[in-house]
């Protein structure tokens, strides 16, 4: 799947994550979070998880976690690389 336009997903809340995605060559992801010092590298394995499950080879992904667990931030992800997936 091929990002062709920035898409966004999740709210700034407790316990969520919002999500930004937009097209570019390469994977790149850049983390915020309030828990980046004890799982940073968890929630950047899953962002990474998600990507390639949804088949996505090229995208700057851009993460504000607010504390949210395994399944939100995959749902998250999710929703923002099918909104800025080719129509």
């Amino acid at each position: 799947m091929k990002v062709l336009k920035k898409a966004t997903a999740g709210t700034m809340e407790s316990s969520d994550a919002y999500i930004e995605i937009e097209p570019c060559d390469d994977v790149e992801i850049e983390l915020s979070s309030v828990v980046k010092a004890q799982f940073g590298d968890s929630i950047i394995e899953t962002v990474k998880s998600v990507l390639s499950e949804c088949g996505v080879t090229g995208a700057r992904v851009k993460i504000s976690d607010r504390g949210a667990l395994d399944c939100v931030l995959r749902a998250r992800v999710e929703t923002a690389c099918l909104r800025g997936k080719e129509q």
